[in-house]
């Protein structure tokens, strides 16, 4: 048998370059999983992305799985678990000090899938605490004492830190596009209700939802593949024309801060040329999504967590208890008047796909804040992650201080691999 060929700093490698190099010969699974962990041993103490690392199942299995086959879409890749997602012999404590010590007697549905397509579950990483806004330990890599964002923060740091090249991470509001965006990764979450739930904490099942953060864009072909089988074929024509993008600046613009203005309005001009370009300005009913989506999230929250209110009040963050507070004083007809009104905006979408491939928008106000008490503002995701969408955050410039800035790419409903395929065409010439 001859042995793989020593890459140097497989660690860096994105997953597809990975899984390349692996089937190729070019690099063994053990060895991967073996960078993978130096570099967490180097960096762990500065960057605290991890709340488990599983050192000896994860270089036990990668010796396994470099006696069997690589057709397996995620074949020997290393993949970090955010810690709301229930993962059977780690600790999964879901963000609180109410859950210590916890192990679940089964891995939840997405976790299965991963193992099924081939990836080693590394260990878990930080979440906030119940995959809300109160922050952990996480430094955003590229400046210690910013914020990674939130809640997916670990997932995001660990994957910018070069400790995985995947990592899943879920979205109530903001939390796998946000952290994406601060952290200079690619972000992807799904159509809603694109991956079984199963097995995740939830906070708003109306709006949970499962996301991915890696480092190309074909990264994230590759875990759809391993979630959803073979990709749907592409749209007729897509490679023959010029992509159709709806320019959305959304309601909440002036939100948004000088460098997020230059860098989104430099990207619209570097895609003249190469897309149509329209404008997409919603309507005065939009204005209101934002506090839809947060109405929504509070009342559910208020009954996904009443249990832990219940018997641990005092284990709770105070900005916890306080959100749980006034979302038990939230009644039906609020809940009812907002998902009314998300349903009117999906229906406005519709008019917007017949001439568009997908929706260019903000994915942060933007650069990471300064600070940990904060994870920053989802104010560009909320009412994205209301309507349903499937959304990409994609790394675009970084500011005067080096810290990475990002679009956000929207697409239709169930047109995940769609989106997918227009944003590796947009990371190109991004990259170029």
């Amino acid at each position: 048998m001859v042995r793989p060929t020593k890459l140097p700093n497989p660690e860096r490698l994105s997953a597809s370059e990975a899984k390349t190099a692996i089937v190729s010969g070019r690099l063994d699974s053990l060895g991967l999983v073996r960078a993978c962990l130096e570099r967490i041993g180097d960096r762990e103490k500065e960057i605290h992305a991890w709340t488990h690392v599983e050192r000896q199942e994860s270089l036990r299995r990668a010796e396994a799985l470099d006696r069997l086959g690589r057709s397996q879409p995620l074949h020997g890749i290393p993949v970090a678990v955010k810690d709301v997602i229930d993962t059977a012999g780690m600790p999964t404590a879901y963000g609180s000090p109410i859950y210590a010590g916890n192990r679940p007697k089964a891995d939840a549905a997405c976790v299965r899938k991963l193992t099924a397509a081939g990836a080693i579950i590394l260990g878990k990483t930080v979440t906030t605490e119940f995959a809300y806004f109160a922050p952990g330990p996480t430094h955003n890599p590229h400046m210690r004492g910013y914020t990674p964002g939130g809640s997916s923060s670990g997932s995001a740091a660990a994957v910018a830190d070069f400790h995985v090249p995947i990592a899943l991470g879920t979205q109530t509001a903001g939390s796998v596009i946000r952290p994406a965006a601060y952290c200079g990764v690619v972000g992807y979450k799904g159509t809603y209700g694109w991956a079984d739930m199963a097995g995740v904490k939830p906070l708003s099942p109306a709006l949970d939802t499962l996301g991915v953060l890696c480092r190309s864009v074909a990264d994230l072909a590759l875990v759809r593949q391993a979630f959803v089988g073979k990709p749907q074929a592409k749209p007729g024509g897509l490679s023959d024309r010029p992509l159709r993008v709806a320019v959305c600046r959304t309601p909440y613009w002036t939100e948004a801060d000088a460098d997020m203005h230059g860098l989104f309005e430099d990207v619209v001009e570097k895609m003249r040329g190469h897309a149509e370009i329209v404008d997409f300005d919603p309507d005065e009913t939009w204005d209101a999504l934002n506090d839809a989506q947060l109405t929504i999230m509070m009342r559910e929250a208020a009954a996904a967590l009443a249990r832990e209110r219940a018997d641990h009040e005092k284990l709770l963050s105070s900005r916890l208890r306080e959100m749980l507070a006034d979302g038990e004083k939230i009644g039906i007809r609020d809940e009812t008047a907002a998902r009314a009104l998300a349903t009117r905006c999906r229906n406005r979408l519709a008019q917007v796909w017949r001439d568009s491939d997908l929706i260019l928008a903000p994915a942060a106000p933007g650069a990471a804040p300064r600070g940990l008490e904060r994870t920053g503002d989802p104010v560009f995701n909320r009412m994205w992650t209301l309507l349903g969408n499937p959304c990409i955050a994609l790394p675009a410039g970084r500011n005067d201080r080096g810290l990475p800035l990002a679009i956000q790419l929207v697409g239709p409903h169930n047109e995940d691999d769609s989106l997918v395929a227009h944003a590796a065409r947009l990371e190109t010439l991004l990259t170029a």
